[in-house]
């Protein structure tokens, strides 16, 4: 089967499909294989539906089991998300369940933090200890001293145990060190962020801008079908990155644009939009605010203009400004994913907002669709006790205005004491390696060392792990039951995570790990049902959904609903004016631009180039680098170097190189990739790699730690994001 340059198959490069023919994954290799060839040999005695937590996009899965063992995991053609066909991820769950790293055990710590000496405790003695932390902290501190830090589905439980608790610093990395920008942007612009999974409509696109977003790279199953389905319908694509990335292979335009210079593109297309009147008249009248100031706050930020920062042409910034109008509203600028770079990202992804405004795109079809979701009760809990005391994730006498989640390093600033308001003395940490999540490292470290109690609930010895002072071990997703996921999409749904088989060794859910310390410390009437089952056949119950067809099938979807203008739906904005608001006024009156405005970033340091970093399209991040399965793909990464820039060091294709950072912080060896595929002035590698926990047995010593060269960020004033892509590196040849 051949495939054209339009179609989105194929998206690795020849070695990685050669490792994928050698370990077997490569039939449905990118979930996009519309010819699904059966594999009976693996099928099994049955197949359980449920959902994925290899990454968060939670994709309804089919899990085959023989002889009590789990044979593959393919997609749920029934579930939305996925439709039938999974990411490799996804597929590869069976190498998380079955890893021989995996927390066997509770364990105790035997000596001082960071020393890497437990022992093995029943799960009595474990909870015990954690109770005892828990109710010393509450009553020598005050329960707003105790954090939660959680990343997965299964954190749920541990939220709602924290606010039975007293405290309100319940945190996820992934707001302040990833979307949380564009959140705050979207919901400045249009009264509503575009939530997880986004409600981008790309299916029906006629033409797709990504900034910075490495799709394909980075591997969200529904987003990635959806983009090799526009792109084989026709649809034009414009990349914006300073690397040739897969995505930028596909492209019609790729502009290789100097990092740091996106908002002066954004407002440099803006200008074009206006001057040549190519932007949604009618919409933009009947919807929008501002329209006069932005066109003056936009008349001198020609294609010239945005040039002598960017480095791209006028001509082609005009040519591509005119290519995305040509498509309108089905032209789909999208807001990213991971886009805490420079500090200023709530003011890049607000002119990412405006732009798509002015292509009318906001609620369209090929736009960004407005969300159905099933009515779902919450449980009937008790309710919770006295108003907890706001979050301790701001400095003192400094807030983020515009921040609708807990800042995840903010409250890791609150636990060096003195820094906050007040200060935090005990974690929980609950599926998320803060060593490798946060930037500046050492700074986690001093805060570690000033706490009182610290508890982490994983799958594996991660590195957060060797810090803890009690350890417990969770089943994995294909082991347990959660709550049930019913998120706002184009068409509603709920899902269902069951047990697929029982859990291995002494692990334990999530939900029964939060029941037992909540009998523990007082808290047992937050906690009244018998087990997750019963209290996700509540819920169902109470939003009228059929539990046998939810069992049986994994998923229950509703009517069709009407989610663009196109269907009949008149989008409502939450803002003050009630409009899209070009023009912010909450921004005004805080005392911050209403309209976004660009500012050079700081140069790299001659012979040094900016550190960016992204990920790969078989893992997660950390979460998945010692999966043995998926890492026959993918087990190490590399520094992408320009060719030019390699030469001028000295330095060959392949060989060993270590980066050094600013701060003289040196990386662990890795290989370099000497390419033309990247810009001269900076630097890349896949975030993940260069594990030291040593229970990591298979991830441990492979390739860097781009974390570790995180050691400089600079703050976004407006919601707290730190923005990481401030480093700079200089690259030597790897000394004996």
């Amino acid at each position: 089967m051949g495939y054209t340059r339009r179609e989105f198959i194929r998206i690795a490069g020849a070695g990685a499909g050669a490792a994928a023919a050698g370990s077997g994954l490569a039939s449905r290799w990118w979930g996009a294989d519309g010819d699904p060839v059966p594999d009976p040999g693996t099928d099994g005695d049955k197949v359980v539906p449920s959902f994925c937590e290899l990454c968060f996009w939670k994709c309804g899965i089919l899990c085959h089991v023989k002889d009590g063992r789990v044979t593959k995991i393919v997609g749920n053609p029934k579930h939305p998300l996925s439709r039938g066909r999974l990411c490799p991820r996804g597929t590869g769950g069976t190498g998380l369940l079955y890893d021989p790293d995996r927390l066997k055990k509770p364990l105790v710590r035997a000596n001082g933090r960071g020393g890497q000496s437990f022992r093995e405790v029943e799960w009595s003695e474990a909870l015990d200890r954690v109770a005892d932390g828990l109710k010393g902290l509450r009553e020598k501190y005050g329960p707003e001293s105790l954090a939660l830090y959680t990343h997965g589905y299964g954190g749920s439980w541990f939220k709602h145990l924290l606010r039975a608790y007293g405290s309100a610093n319940v945190a996820a990395p992934s707001y302040a060190q990833c979307r949380g920008p564009r959140e705050a942007g979207f919901r400045l612009t249009f009264g509503q962020g575009v939530g997880s999974p986004e409600n981008t409509d790309m299916e029906n696109a006629r033409c797709i801008t990504l900034l910075g977003s490495h799709l394909g790279e980075n591997m969200h199953n529904t987003q990635v079908q959806d983009f090799a389905l526009a792109l084989s319908r026709g649809a034009g694509l414009v990349v914006v990155d300073p690397r040739f990335s897969v995505a930028a292979g596909k492209a019609d335009h790729w502009l290789p644009i100097k990092p740091g210079t996106d908002l002066a593109l954004l407002l440099a297309w803006i200008h074009v939009l206006l001057a040549e009147g190519l932007y949604d008249r009618d919409y933009v009248d009947k919807y929008a605010v501002g329209l006069d100031k932005l066109r003056e706050h936009v008349a001198d930020k020609t294609p010239e203009w945005a040039y002598t920062a960017t480095t791209i042409p006028p001509e082609k910034i005009v040519a591509t400004a005119r290519f995305l109008a040509g498509a309108r509203p089905a032209s789909l600028v999208h807001p990213g994913r991971h886009v805490t770079w420079y500090g200023d990202d709530t003011q890049r992804t607000r002119a990412i907002a405006i732009l798509n405004a002015l292509l009318g795109s906001w609620g369209r079809r090929g736009g960004f669709f407005l969300p159905a979701q099933l009515p779902l009760p919450k449980y009937p809990y008790t309710h919770y006790g006295t108003e907890p005391k706001p979050p301790a994730d701001a400095a003192k006498g400094r807030v983020y205005p515009f921040a609708d989640e807990t800042i995840a390093s903010g409250v890791c600033d609150a636990s060096i004491p003195g820094t906050a308001d007040y200060d935090i003395k005990g974690w929980l940490v609950y599926g998320t390696n803060l060593l490798l999540a946060l930037p500046e490292p050492e700074k986690t470290r001093k805060a570690i060392q000033a706490l009182d109690l610290i508890v982490a609930i994983d799958v594996l010895p991660a590195e957060i792990t060797g810090w803890a002072d009690v350890v417990l071990p969770e089943a994995t997703y294909l082991e347990r039951c959660d709550e049930l996921d019913a998120p706002p999409w184009r068409v509603p749904f709920a899902a269902v995570r069951q047990p697929v088989v029982e859990p291995m060794y002494d692990s334990k859910p999530g939900w029964w790990i939060a029941r037992e310390l909540a009998h523990r410390i007082g808290l047992a009437d937050y906690f009244p049902w018998k087990d997750s089952v019963e209290y996700a056949m509540q819920r169902a119950h109470a939003a009228g959904l059929d539990c046998d067809a939810m069992r049986r099938d994994g998923v229950v979807v509703g009517a069709p609903a009407a989610v663009t203008i196109e269907d009949g739906v008149e989008p409502v904005f939450d803002t003050p004016s009630g409009k899209i608001e070009l023009y912010s006024q909450p921004l005004a009156d805080a005392g911050f631009d209403p309209l976004p405005n660009f500012t050079p970033p700081e140069e790299p340091p001659p012979g040094m180039f900016r550190l960016l970093f992204g990920r790969s399209p078989v893992h997660t991040f950390g979460r998945t680098t010692n999966n043995r399965f998926l890492s026959e793909v993918a087990s190490t990464n590399e520094l992408w170097l320009n060719r030019r820039a390699a030469d001028e060091l000295g330095l060959a294709d392949g060989e060993q190189v270590v980066v050094v950072n600013q701060d003289e912080v040196r990386s662990e060896p890795l290989a370099l990739r000497a390419t033309q595929r990247i810009r001269s002035d900076c630097a890349y590698m896949v975030h993940g790699y260069g594990h030291d926990a040593p229970g990591l047995r298979f991830a441990r010593g492979r390739g860097a730690n781009d974390t570790r060269l995180v050691t400089r960020t600079k703050i976004d004033p407006l919601m707290g994001g730190t923005g990481m892509n401030v480093n700079f590196v200089r690259v030597e040849r790897r000394q004996p």
